[in-house]
């Protein structure tokens, strides 16, 4: 579907999008949510620390056991699938938790929840402040032109970009650049568009003591004369990365931005089970963004308590990706195309009082 809009886009969170989102009432503005009785969404909401628990246990120990398996084989062929798998804990798994664990649900116990999300944040190489601040904003403005800072994939997509991020290069690349500049004291004017004044001086620290870890990591590596210390810390967030890019850009992409209702700008798709663990069912992505305050493993039971009224999900990863796709080279001719998506015929229809002429999926 193509739209009569502007053809360029300012992804600046400073810049005349943010300014004009703002103006138009596109920012913070009251997004669509299906309607869940009232005692059936608290039943939904009740946070457990058992889940996680055990979740975390299985990651967490699965990751010990790899690495052992990983310094013993090191040296051998034998130690590739051992760091592969290892990888994906790490440089995957580790995406999912700090998520869950930054909105509060993994966990009934804040202690549990802030222990799991420094550590997935550090693996991720996101500054817990930062990140933190900045996926609030996400929630907010999500796929707002201008406002979310969080858009994986802008128009037209740089389809060279994408693949780098496959193993994590660009990411990384930035993320080392952030954390040397905060390190030296920096917060740059993007960041303090939605980290509290008060708050600025955390993401400061954390990236002072993160570059400590890694500066004993690479001396230890030095001293050594082995890549293995590497291989076990910061590395892995290069060849483990593959699996949450391949899961993060089917959440919105190609999908329609500047709207207020989620079923229009996110993507649910049903995974297979170890996906599912590794993404932690952030493949019920319509329903996280329609109510953020569920856990994540009542996110199943929540898709099929509304799914009436929700687009027709992906069956899996494949079908996602054969639809975003053709999606993404359209784009690079028309910048304006995106995807529709078709709800069933119980849903409630499009909300037609979308605000500013940057609202592309009115009903028609």
């Amino acid at each position: 579907m193509d739209a009569a809009l502007p053809a360029s886009r300012d992804y600046s969170l400073v810049g005349r999008d943010s300014q004009r989102a703002v103006e138009t009432g596109l920012a913070a503005a009251e997004w669509y949510h299906t309607d869940v009785p009232r005692k059936a969404m608290k039943e939904l909401m009740k946070r457990e620390d058992g889940p996680a628990i055990r979740d975390t246990a299985i990651w967490l120990g699965s990751m010990v056991v790899l690495a052992g398996l990983g310094i013993l084989l090191w040296g051998t062929v034998w130690c590739i699938p051992v760091f592969l798998a290892y990888g994906v804990l790490y440089g995957s798994a580790s995406d999912s938790r700090w998520h869950e664990c930054g909105h509060g649900t993994a966990f009934k116990t804040r202690w549990m929840n802030d222990a799991v999300y420094q550590i997935a944040c550090f693996m991720i190489m996101r500054n817990p402040v930062t990140w933190r601040w900045s996926h609030a904003r996400h929630h907010t403005d999500t796929v707002i032109v201008g406002r979310d800072p969080e858009i994986a994939v802008m128009r037209p997509p740089d389809l060279v970009r994408l693949i780098l991020n496959v193993f994590g290069i660009l990411d990384v690349w930035h993320a080392v650049a952030d954390m040397l500049r905060n390190a030296a004291g920096f917060v740059s004017a993007g960041e303090k568009s939605f980290i509290p004044a008060q708050e600025q001086h955390k993401a400061v620290r954390f990236a002072r003591i993160w570059l400590a870890i890694y500066a004993v990591v690479i001396a230890l590596a030095v001293y050594t004369g082995s890549l293995l210390p590497l291989m076990l810390v910061g590395l892995p967030r290069l060849y483990g990365a593959w699996h949450h890019v391949l899961t993060g850009l089917l959440q919105h992409g190609g999908l329609a931005d500047n709207v207020i209702d989620h079923r229009l700008n996110s993507r649910t798709v049903l995974m297979n089970p170890v996906s599912r663990f590794i993404y932690w069912n952030m493949n019920y992505h319509v329903e996280h963004h329609m109510f953020p305050m569920v856990p994540y493993h009542a996110l199943p039971r929540l898709h099929a308590m509304i799914r009436h009224d929700l687009p027709a999900p992906n069956p899996s990863i494949l079908d996602g990706y054969r639809e975003m796709i053709p999606a993404f080279l359209r784009q690079l001719r028309n910048e304006d195309y995106y995807l529709r998506r078709e709800l069933p015929l119980t849903a409630k229809p499009y909300r037609e009082e979308f605000h500013g002429e940057d609202a592309r999926a009115a009903a028609e």
